[in-house]
């Protein structure tokens, strides 16, 4: 596998799973489940990849860890923990799962840097065996540096085989037009906002509302960020095609056990609401497992 400036700083372990080092810094893979409801079971879809930085061996927030860059290291850390993720879910993860992968568009600032990293993107998924439409890319539209790149960008990923998803909709000032305009595969709804609807019947109504039409034309739905098991009942009512969160499981750290995820049908629903907690993730020898329907204290 070429080595260019991101795809060198990545480490193969001792246990085959894959690490990342830039100064300091050591980065890890974790993944989080995305759940589909099918006849009244949570089925697991696919995993959000979700980088751990630690330094010293303390564990950093990653909002706080990629503060520290300029825009170019930015970009190329981020495509560093892009691949770092392809790495491991085809080490940890079934391969019918799909994996969910986060873009900045503030960092694309012309286009040749699009072109450099999704390069090495493909260079990585050939060398792990991936299909490009197992990898679904994930774009905030609040965060673009112009939208001619922000377009140009969306454009190459779908020349690349890849899915698109736009995510944190409703936060800030999402635009539908522009999701007309970028028409994704999918829309992930903004967590804190989707919670605050679902406090009220004419929010919920309204989840509803938008659910529907992004069905309707042809665009798949997924709400994160759920932390309270009647959450997930209040999403299924709605229609919405995915749910994500920590009352569904907690993103766990490579290397770990995920075969508890892909349990065959997933758990009932049922299952979820019969606590005030539905589930935990609890050390076990050789990785992590999922619990349902126990009640557990959670500790994030």
């Amino acid at each position: 596998m070429a080595r260019s400036l991101a795809l060198s700083h990545l480490v193969r372990a001792d246990d085959r799973t894959w690490f990342g080092v830039w100064g300091l810094y050591q980065l890890r893979s974790a993944f989080q489940p995305i759940f589909t409801f099918a006849n009244g079971r949570l089925t697991p879809y696919a995993f959000e990849g979700l980088i751990r930085p630690t330094r010293d061996g303390e564990q950093l927030s990653p909002p706080a860890f990629f503060s520290t860059f300029t825009a170019l290291e930015r970009y190329h850390v981020e495509t560093l923990t892009r691949n770092l993720h392809l790495l491991n879910a085809a080490q940890c993860l079934n391969e019918n799962c799909s994996l969910f992968v986060n873009f900045d568009p503030g960092v694309f600032v012309e286009p040749s840097l699009a072109d450099s990293a999704l390069r090495d993107m493909r260079l990585v998924l050939h060398e792990a065996q991936i299909d490009p439409q197992r990898i679904v890319c994930e774009v905030t539209e609040n965060q673009v540096a112009s939208d001619e790149t922000f377009v140009g960008l969306v454009k190459a990923l779908r020349e690349h085989g890849f899915r698109i998803a736009v995510d944190d909709y409703g936060a800030d000032d999402s635009d539908m037009s522009r999701i007309q305009e970028l028409s994704p595969d999918i829309v992930k709804f903004d967590g804190f906002w989707i919670s605050r609807l679902m406090e009220t019947s004419a929010g919920i109504a309204l989840l509803k509302a938008m659910v529907g039409e992004f069905e309707s034309r042809g665009i798949s739905t997924l709400f994160e960020g759920l932390e309270e098991p009647w959450q997930v009942e209040v999403s299924e009512t709605c229609g919405v095609s995915m749910v994500q969160g920590y009352a569904l499981g907690r993103p766990q750290t490579v290397p770990a056990n995920f075969e508890s995820f892909e349990i065959s049908d997933g758990p009932a629903l049922r299952e979820i609401l019969e606590d005030d907690v539905a589930s935990e993730v609890v050390a076990e020898s050789g990785g992590r497992r999922r619990v349902f329907g126990r009640r557990v204290r959670r500790q994030r």
